[in-house]
C-alpha cells in the first residue's frame, strides 16, 4: 500500500489534488477534516475552524501527537488500497506515517490572495471568514515546537514534494503526474 499524506496551507488546493488522485489513480481518501467534523457534530460543537483546531489538539493531548492520523491509517490498512491521508498538520503525524514505510508527504501552497479567493468561492462551513481571520487562522497553525500541535511550516519543510498551485487545475494535475512517476 502506498500512502500519500497531503499537507499545505489553507485553500492551496489540497482537496483538488485528492480528488484528482481518487478519480485518476483510484487512491482511497481519508480526511482529518472529516474525522474531526464527525466528532464536532457528535459533541454539538460549532462547525468552524476554531472547533477543529481545539478538538484536534485535545485529542492529540489525550491520546498522542498522531492520534487522528493513527485512526485514519488503521482504516487505510484495512482497505488495502493505495491511500491519501489529507490535512497532515503536525510533525507527530508526519513522523508516525513515515515510520510505516511506503509513505510520501506532498505539500501544496499558493499565493495567499489566490487561496483566500478560492476559500471564498467554495463557501464551506469553516471558510466563510474575512481575509484578516483567514490570515490569523493560518498564522495560528504555522508554527509550534510541540509535535502534537499544528506546525504547517515544518510539515511543508518535511514534505517529499512541494507543489506551488498558482495556476490552472491542468497545470496542477500535470505536476501531480510528474510526482507519481517518482513514487
Amino acid at each position: 500500500m502506498i500512502c500519500i499524506g497531503i499537507t499545505g496551507t489553507i485553500g492551496a488546493g489540497k482537496g483538488t489534488v485528492v480528488e484528482y488522485l481518487e478519480r485518476s489513480r483510484g487512491y482511497r481518501h481519508f480526511s482529518v477534516r472529516s474525522f474531526l467534523l464527525d466528532l464536532i457534530h457528535t459533541e454539538g460543537m460549532p462547525e468552524n475552524r476554531d472547533s477543529m483546531f481545539l478538538l484536534g489538539n485535545r485529542l492529540r493531548n489525550e491520546f498522542g501527537p498522531s492520534y487522528v492520523v493513527d485512526c485514519l491509517y488503521k482504516l487505510a490498512q484495512e482497505s488495502g488500497d493505495n491511500c491519501i491521508i489529507e490535512s497532515i498538520r503536525t510533525t507527530g503525524e508526519t513522523a508516525f506515517l513515515r515510520s510505516k514505510g511506503n509513505f510520501y508527504l506532498l505539500a501544496v501552497d499558493a499565493d495567499p490572495k489566490i487561496r483566500y479567493e478560492r476559500i471564498s468561492l467554495r463557501k464551506s462551513e469553516t471558510d466563510t471568514v474575512s481575509f484578516t481571520t483567514f490570515a490569523e487562522n493560518e498564522e495560528r497553525e504555522m508554527t509550534s515546537t510541540d509535535p502534537g500541535r499544528q506546525n504547517l511550516r515544518e510539515c511543508i519543510r518535511m514534505a517529499d514534494f512541494v507543489l506551488t498551485n498558482n495556476g490552472s487545475r491542468e497545470e496542477l494535475f500535470a505536476r501531480v503526474d510528474e510526482i507519481l512517476k517518482k513514487v
